[in-house]
């Protein structure tokens, strides 16, 4: 047996990862935690029985026309909502418990299961969820979830395979996003992105409008910086220490300018998460003298874990071929899984930058008549652009569901199925539509008529505040959608 301990020792024990794997596993599964609140908010209005897209009637229509469903609970178990806010409140609390690591007090197979659960759970939540679960953050906690259940637990040393797949996610994340940016507008190979991107994001933050402020040879210096961190730096996570672990620092530094600068859900907190992955403990010891090192060499793994470890490990690796080819094709694909169980993807975004900002507000009115000099009133939005006066609130990693879609709105077509059904949900007054909303101007009595207009929308410069007040300067560009009443339109 002598092999196998070798081969143990020698390939499979990460103990310079023990603090990595720390933040691993209870970072993913805090982000766990906040994706099933926001489902356990959000879903039933926007997917459930009586909501805008209804999970039963897109399972049934997939069924009818021949389409093989993805992996879900939900065709096991017909969808309910009551089922559907059980599976949150189990999400939630298995989440917890790996938070405060309980199941990582036991044998590896006991955080293994957790985890697996929430994978198992959120990936029929995502595979129902369609349009409203069409981000990409979604498979990316997938995948981070599936590959947490491997980590083990404090019993046995962190195990390198996982460690080393962990760096290859976040490698694939960021250049990946790099790479986008590179074929994508020319906005980012001439560095001017940045003129836009504050300002035409889709949920700005509180410090937004001061980013976008700032002087444009340092909007160009942060273009540099992009590319830098996304193109040359991911290479240095797989270098050795310390450099793999100033590498991570430099992820997680412009990570941290994201998450200041702007509402992307756990996007850029899950990268600030994966990127420990390279961190060593000698060197986080070095720095900090109070976080301990990691576990001393021991008798090593139990053979049935080092097996099963090194199974997994050899699935990831076939299941990377086609992302590792994406990343160096000239048809880069954005946001893409090659398997049903959403395992290995293809990352990256903002390829191109929204030069103007259009916002769609929806009005609604109690008079009779829809016409010019009717008591229009604004429906007000929890993240999205609305009121000029008031300064955006920062929500990530919580994911305003609906006031994304609104942003996409403008970028593809107003008569999308579900935006119709949201003013169609607005004349009843549904009240857990108006839940999801900031401001109901009716407090709860159904309006009459409803339309919805466009609007130009750009940053007040400082000179602007000053004199106004307001955040945003908005220009009306007409109606989209013309008045629509209970049954009729004007």
């Amino acid at each position: 047996m002598d092999w196998i301990l070798w081969f143990d020792a020698g390939w499979f024990n990460a103990t310079d990862r023990e603090f990595a794997r720390q933040v691993l596993q209870r970072g993913i599964a805090a982000l766990y935690f906040v994706a099933f609140l926001s489902t356990l908010n959000q879903f039933p209005a926007l997917l459930g029985e009586h909501g805008l897209l209804p999970v039963p009637r897109y399972l049934e229509r997939t069924i009818q026309s021949g389409l093989r469903p993805r992996p879900t609970l939900f065709t096991r178990w017909p969808y309910t909502d009551r089922r559907l806010r059980a599976m949150c409140w189990t999400g939630l609390a298995v989440s917890a418990l790996l938070v405060a690591g309980l199941p990582q007090a036991g044998p590896p197979w006991v955080p293994m299961v957790a985890f697996l659960l929430l994978w198992g759970m959120y990936m029929s939540i995502v595979n129902v969820g369609h349009t409203f679960y069409g981000f990409g953050w979604e498979m990316l906690l997938l995948e981070a979830g599936f590959l947490a259940a491997f980590l083990g637990s404090d019993r046995v040393p962190p195990p390198a395979p996982m460690i080393l797949l962990a760096i290859w996610l976040v490698f694939r994340l960021e250049f990946g996003a790099g790479m986008i940016k590179i074929r994508g507008g020319s906005e980012w190979r001439d560095f001017t992105a940045l003129f836009y991107h504050h300002e035409t994001q889709p949920m700005p933050g509180p410090l937004s409008r001061q980013a976008h402020l700032l002087p444009k040879p340092l909007h160009r210096m942060e273009v540099a910086g992009n590319h830098f961190a996304q193109l040359v730096v991911p290479f240095l996570l797989f270098a050795p220490q310390p450099v793999a672990t100033i590498a991570a620092a430099v992820v997680v530094g412009t990570q941290l300018w994201l998450v200041a600068t702007g509402n992307f859900a756990w996007l850029n907190w899950m990268a600030i998460v994966l990127a420990f992955s390279a961190v060593s403990d000698r060197v986080v010891h070095a720095v900090l003298p109070m976080i301990p090192l990691g576990q001393e060499p021991g008798p090593g793994s139990p053979l049935w874990w080092v097996v099963l470890v090194w199974a997994v490990a050899a699935l990831l690796l076939v299941l990377s071929y086609r992302p590792l080819l994406n990343l160096f094709s000239r048809g880069q694909l954005m946001n893409a899984a090659f398997n049903r169980w959403q395992l290995v993807n293809a990352y990256g975004a903002f390829g191109t930058v929204t030069k103007e900002r259009i916002e769609i507000i929806v009005e609604g009115t109690l008079d009779a008549e829809p016409d010019n000099v009717a008591d229009w009133r604004e429906y007000g939005f929890k993240g999205k652009p609305g009121d000029v006066r008031r300064l955006p609130r920062q929500w990530a990693p919580y994911h305003l569901r609906l006031d994304w879609l609104m942003w996409f709105l403008p970028l593809r077509s107003v008569h999308e199925r579900w935006f119709h059904a949201f003013l169609s949900h607005l004349l009843a007054a549904d009240p857990a539509i108006l839940k999801l909303l900031r401001e109901d101007p009716f407090d709860g009595e159904r309006p009459a008529w409803v339309r919805a207009r466009a609007f130009l929308y750009r940053y007040s410069t400082r000179a602007e505040f000053r004199q106004t007040g307001q955040q945003w300067i908005r220009t009306p560009l007409g109606e989209v959608v013309p008045p629509v009443s209970r049954g009729r339109s004007a």
